[in-house]
């Protein structure tokens, strides 16, 4: 009987099928189409925005989770069409079982109708059985149609889901495979990167007498305007102790341990046999206790915690370099600064206290190694690219929370550093500044954007006025010609510029510009790689976190 009504009700849905389409256009099917519309038109935006790289690529991640959040609503209204459809097919049943039922009862009142001695009461029952056939049969025809609505709705957005699901994971990985195609950087790149930023000569112990040259604090023009300087925070190499972070704890009333603690990971502090002898090249070879004493990483008239801190690592340090003593150690910044005399004063106070005492993990003294400033921010071996250690680790180093760079220069233990925000670099024209003009800093976004355009240019994009030996490097205006060649429009100069930074790891990961060419946006490493690479003279960005000024 259940085929007989399923029959019926295919039959009546055939004959009306066309006056379904017309109501379903005024109904929630236009919603839906509408939503439909909207995420292909936003996944072929994220498509046109791949191929220009008009935004940065977290950018474009960040819309295609969004268009994925829209994609499960929509599989929530599949859900509720499916409730709604086994609801509407119970409805069916019942309707055409009372229409077999009414129209059973309609035959054989036209039999009493024709038989009946009350023609009155038999033509009121006659018509009474006919209308509630009529009510039976459009009942039945609204529930098949809505039926049949809700079917196709099913199918189309089963059939969108799957076809977005694929072209998300698609334009994931087309994003992807094009962020990881930009940031790698040739061997021959890599090494003129590391030759530009050796050339800084930047100091890695808080003991030396220099300083950052910086544009702002010493308030020099370069004669023109506007202008643009790239501040970093920090010095390479930021893993295990900031020494002027150690500075500003200790300033901040903890102790050698707590900022021990801060810096690396491991099991205790443990008196070592001082005994054990250290043997510096082109010096001799000394006691560990008399080793750490000739030891000048920072200033003598630091809090006495910062030093035992740094008496600690120094002797951590040289004992996990020399394997025990059984190897020898240099004298320079490269390992630790060693002088043939004593340093004397608070500094063999600090050590003659903390005595014997290193830093272990797994029973062996960990290589504690330091540097002067990190700029807020403490980093792990792996993360700047070293092999990765269980006793170094990635952290914050300010105090209490930091959501924006003004925040991060009055918070951070090491702002007190001369090497803290610094624009490294300059030239020996406009006043000897690392200032760039707006037409050199266009060149810089033009190169990028022509390296993303087509990877085989990028052998052309070095700085020009240092260019390798044998490489034809391409001027400002043969890289904008280039651009135009390939369909896309160069800057002539930048007007404004903005970073975003991720302020709880401590990097910038947005660079966005506007000018006569439109804007773009960029990756902050990408960004940094690039200016590196074709900013003038050995003006440079020396680590991941950094800002701009314009002025």
């Amino acid at each position: 009987m259940k085929k007989i009504f399923i029959i019926f009700a295919l039959g009546v849905l055939i004959l009306t099928g066309s006056c379904f389409m017309v109501r379903a256009d005024s109904c929630s099917t236009s919603d839906l189409d509408c939503q439909i519309n909207a995420v292909n038109n936003d996944l072929n935006q994220l498509k046109n925005d791949l191929s220009n790289q008009t935004v940065s690529y977290q950018n474009m991640l960040q819309q295609l989770e969004d268009v994925r959040a829209r994609i499960i609503v929509l599989g929530r209204e599949i859900q509720k069409s499916e409730e709604a459809l086994m609801y509407q097919k119970q409805l069916l049943n019942a309707r055409v079982k009372s229409y077999y039922k009414n129209i059973t009862g309609s035959s054989l009142s036209v039999i009493d109708f024709l038989i009946s001695d009350n023609l009155s009461e038999s033509l009121n029952r006659f018509f009474y059985q006919k209308t509630a056939v009529d009510e039976d049969k459009k009942t039945i025809i609204k529930v098949v149609l809505y039926i049949k609505n809700l079917e196709d709705e099913k199918n189309q957005l089963a059939a969108l889901k799957t076809e977005v699901d694929k072209q998300s994971q698609l334009l994931a990985g087309q994003i992807e495979e094009t962020k990881q195609k930009i940031a790698e950087l040739s061997a021959r790149q890599q090494q003129l990167i590391a030759q530009k930023l050796a050339s800084l000569n930047i100091s890695r112990s808080a003991a030396s007498m220099g300083r950052c040259d910086s544009d702002l604090t010493n308030g020099r023009d370069p004669g023109f305007s506007p202008k643009f300087g790239f501040f970093t925070y920090g010095v390479p190499n930021r893993v295990g102790m900031n020494q002027w972070g150690a500075y500003g704890r200790a300033k901040n009333g903890q102790g050698y341990e707590q900022i021990l603690r801060a810096y690396y990971n491991f099991d205790e502090i443990k008196n070592w046999d001082t005994n054990v002898q250290i043997r510096v090249d082109g010096h001799g070879s000394y006691s560990l206790e008399d080793y750490v004493k000739r030891v000048y990483e920072v200033p003598g008239d630091w809090p006495s915690e910062a030093l035992k801190a740094q008496a600690i690592a120094a002797r951590s340090y040289a004992l996990a370099y020399t394997n025990n003593g059984s190897g020898s150690i240099c004298d320079s910044e490269s390992c630790q600064v060693f002088q043939d005399n004593p340093k004397g004063g608070a500094w063999e106070q600090a050590v003659n206290d903390t005595a014997g005492k290193v830093m272990v993990q797994g029973g062996s003294p960990i290589k504690a190694w330091f540097s002067s400033t990190h700029g807020g921010y403490i980093f792990s071996s792996s993360d700047i690219g070293w092999s990765g250690t269980s006793w170094t680790k990635h952290g914050s180093d300010f105090d209490g929370g930091v959501g924006s760079f003004s925040d991060l220069q009055s918070k951070a233990y090491d702002k007190e550093s001369p090497w803290f925000y610094c624009d490294w670099g300059s030239r020996s024209q406009y006043n000897k500044t690392a200032w760039l003009r707006p037409e050199e800093l266009a060149d810089i976004v033009n190169v990028i954007l022509l390296a993303r355009s087509d990877s085989s240019t990028t052998e052309h994009l070095y700085q020009t006025d240092s260019p390798p030996a044998g490489v034809d490097v391409w001027s400002a205006d043969r890289v904008k010609q280039e651009l135009q060649n390939r369909h896309t429009v160069p800057f002539n100069h930048i007007d404004n510029i903005s970073v975003s930074a991720d302020f709880g790891y401590g990097k910038t990961t947005n660079v966005s510009v506007g000018g006569d060419g439109g804007s773009a946006s960029f990756d902050g490493s990408e960004f940094k790689n690039w200016f590196n690479l074709r900013a003038p003279a050995n003006i440079q960005i020396v680590g991941p976190l950094y800002n701009v000024e314009k002025r």
